[in-house]
């Protein structure tokens, strides 16, 4: 198939296509006896569900396209063969994190993956108010070690750096990044939606000269500061979960960047799924424990990355930075943790500036949130965006202003009593 011309996979070819590969047909059985079933709802690329008596397995090709534009704006196909490359890595770095990968086709941009079943994407079950025990551990944990052993402080640096050129080929999906998150919410972009409710804020933010410099700053240390291998857009929609266990997937804008960026927009979509929950509520204040939950995970992602960070960085800090030689060997174990807290201080304002500027973008951008977007009355949906705007907007620009996540939870709280519009 990598000498074939790209063809696109649909229900009727599948089979056909992919019934000869022994990695993927030995999962399933019997190619004559599949059941496809195409589900994707993301904004770039295709994904079946592929049954066999045998067991089930998820299939996922990029297009040469943005799909929820169409053929009017092309993109590589190569944005697979990183998504497949991170994944490996991410399953290196944290194992049992990421679907386990059957097979990858580099030239049909193709790749067959573990099928997690029960699992649900993140994004729903937060709207459908249900809780999951554990989550917050999870994801911090996963956050520490995929952006801790991708980077200077753990790995040799010959293969850090021998990855910071692969991953550099990303050119289109970090341009999507540096435009449509940190450009494109502040002027009137083409591709820009909101709901029509929110023009006196939106004319308000457009005029924000300290949000913009914020914003640019944000744009800059995304694009100069390669500290490690980032997922590249880690949000509740990468996120699948069960009852107690959660994977991540779809790391295809995967790209070496600041440790913040990561953290930072997984703790947005939280926060932006707060601020949504009056929209989905089933009675006024019905969703208000919820809403509390949702402040919990967010407060647990923050602790279980700090602790887990830290734990790394006493025991896996094997890099070329704060080498172990011009510390603790010299008995300089105190400036070690020095160092470390400085870090994670650094790591903290970056999370909080990238968490206010994903806010932005998941409102006024081009890509949105379900969250939001579901919510049938147009001014209840207005009103939770607005909180939302509100909050990132202090994020953003006061981020150096936070010492701690609680102070930011307070913040959220005394948002989702305002009314700005």
């Amino acid at each position: 198939m990598t000498t074939q011309e790209f063809q696109a996979l649909s229900p009727a070819t599948l089979a056909g296509r992919l019934g000869q590969i022994d990695a993927v047909r030995t999962r399933l059985g019997d190619p004559q006896e599949w059941r496809m079933r195409e589900v994707g709802d993301g904004n770039l690329n295709l994904v079946f569900i592929v049954d066999g008596p045998g067991g089930s397995v998820v299939v996922k090709q990029a297009l040469p396209y943005v799909r929820l534009v169409g053929e009017s704006w092309p993109l590589p196909l190569k944005r697979a063969f990183f998504e497949y490359n991170a994944l490996t890595r991410q399953n290196r770095r944290d194992p049992g994190s990421v679907p386990e990968i059957y097979y990858f086709d580099e030239g049909q941009a193709i790749i067959a993956m573990e099928f997690l079943s029960p699992h649900v994407i993140l994004r729903k079950s937060l709207m459908a108010g249900t809780r999951h025990a554990g989550l917050g551990g999870f994801l911090g944990r996963f956050c520490a070690r995929t952006l801790f052993r991708g980077s200077d402080l753990s790995l040799p640096t010959a293969e850090r750096k021998a990855d910071l050129a692969l991953f550099a080929g990303n050119v289109e999906l970090c341009d999507i990044t540096e435009n449509l998150v940190f450009s494109d919410p502040y002027f009137a972009a083409e591709l820009n939606r909101h709901t029509p409710q929110l023009d006196p804020i939106v004319t308000a933010l457009r005029a924000d000269t300290d949000l913009k410099i914020a914003a640019q700053h944000l744009k800059m240390t995304f694009a100069n500061n390669a500290e490690t291998l980032l997922h590249g857009d880690l949000h509740t929609g990468s996120v699948m979960v069960t009852g107690d266990e959660a994977r991540v997937i779809d790391p295809e804008f995967a790209t070496y960047g600041p440790m913040g960026f990561d953290i930072g927009m997984l703790i947005a979509n939280f926060l932006m799924a707060y601020c949504a929950q009056p929209g989905h509520a089933e009675a006024p204040g019905a969703r208000a424990e919820y809403q509390e939950w949702i402040l919990s995970v967010v407060d647990e992602i923050w602790t279980s990355f700090t602790a887990e960070f830290t734990r790394l960085w006493r025991s896996e800090r094997t890099g070329i930075l704060y080498q172990a030689s011009l510390f603790e060997d010299q008995g300089h174990g105190l400036a070690s943790e020095q160092a470390r807290i400085e870090r994670l201080a650094a790591i903290w304002r970056d999370c909080l500036g990238f968490c206010g500027i994903e806010i932005h973008r998941r409102t006024l951008g081009l890509a949105h949130i379900a969250e939001y977007d579901e919510i049938a009355d147009d001014a209840a949906r207005a009103a939770c965006e607005a909180r939302g705007l509100m909050l990132g907007r202090t994020l953003a620009v006061a981020r150096a202003q936070f010492t701690g996540m609680e102070e930011v939870l307070d913040l959220a709280r005394r948002t989702n009593q305002e009314d700005y519009l």
